[in-house]
């Protein structure tokens, strides 16, 4: 049976799919626009950019694609508020938040007629966000890559958040890797949609260097860990030898906080620098943000072949939506 489409505000994406957003410069309009086009809601990662960096990569994708094309910004960054409202005069879609909450995005969203999404792991702050006006709700798990709210299974914490979100679009995600488990969690589950990040950097058009991906690739079960962050959660990431050594109590902490990009940092390392280094290929030094089942994937394919596997093994299994139904 075919797929629905996935409506959140104004926008409707044509198969109900979001590429997470990944920071820093792991989603960018080179991944997000391709996505968009295939019918998706492609997501640029915008957490640690400079607004004009960020204004831009959003007009570019805008100008590469007639899709849905949204902005992720962690509610953790000191500049969020500026990265929401470049992002909206650059014409961004829709904004998607975690990493913390905040009561004024809701706000803004409203006054500026974007659509906010809210990343929430708990029933509690999901019934709160769709309460103060969130367009949708990401439900994301343990099993999910980078920062993490919870520490429980997607499958687990899924249905008592579906019992209380009844007006909107509900979206699972964490860990999930091909269309059967996507239908899973729309049949089974209730879901309206998916999220998922780790995927899209195994794409062609993801354009981190060739040894991140290779780093995906070579990733064995055991290789993917939590660990911590600076930004005052825990983090999933594949065991690079900066990882290792973190997780084993070498000191990696700094003096002078050079990028100044969070509200609350501990700065016993600095995630901006390790992030970045990852992205451009320096793996021993870098922080590798992964899911959990990162391992799973073993080939680099285009973002369309990507579209076409999910559609066809999820449309093979997937009988009936039992989510949220848009009123007509």
């Amino acid at each position: 049976m075919k797929l629905p489409s996935l409506t959140i505000g104004k926008f409707t994406a044509k198969f109900p799919l979001i590429q997470g957003g990944m920071s820093i410069r792991v989603s960018t309009s080179a991944l997000a626009a391709p996505v968009a086009s295939c019918g998706g809601i492609g997501v640029i990662g915008g957490s640690a950019l400079p607004t004009e960096e960020l204004a831009a990569d959003i007009r570019k994708a805008k100008s590469m694609t007639d899709g849905v094309i949204g902005v992720n910004i962690m509610y953790a960054m000191k500049n969020f508020y500026n990265l929401v409202m470049c992002s909206i005069e650059a014409g961004v879609d829709m904004i998607i938040t975690g990493a913390g909450f905040s009561r004024d995005i809701f706000k803004i969203g409203k006054e500026h007629n974007v659509p906010i999404v809210m990343i929430v792991s708990s029933p509690a702050l999901a019934k709160m966000a769709e309460k103060l006006g969130a367009a949708a709700v990401i439900v994301e798990a343990t099993e999910a890559g980078g920062h993490l709210g919870t520490d429980r299974p997607l499958r687990e914490i899924f249905p008592p958040i579906r019992d209380v979100v009844k007006n909107i679009p509900l979206i699972a995600a964490g860990g999930i890797t091909n269309g059967y488990e996507m239908a899973e969690m729309m049949d089974q589950y209730g879901a309206d949609g998916i999220q998922i990040a780790s995927r899209f950097v195994l794409s062609e058009e993801c354009d981190v260097a060739d040894e991140f991906k290779q780093a995906y690739l070579n990733a064995n079960k055991e290789d993917i860990v939590l660990t911590s962050s600076p930004v005052g959660m825990p983090g999933r990431a594949i065991r690079t030898p900066f990882v290792a050594a973190k997780n084993a109590g070498v000191d990696h902490s700094t003096k002078k906080c050079l990028h100044l990009c969070l509200k609350k940092c501990d700065h016993h390392y600095c995630i901006s620098e390790r992030l970045t280094a990852s992205r451009a290929g320096n793996i021993e030094e870098g922080l590798v943000f992964a899911g959990a089942n990162t391992y799973k994937m073993k080939e680099i394919l285009p973002v369309a072949e990507i579209f076409r596997l999910f559609k066809e093994q999820a449309e093979s299994v997937y009988k009936e939506g039992k989510g949220f139904a848009p009123a007509c």
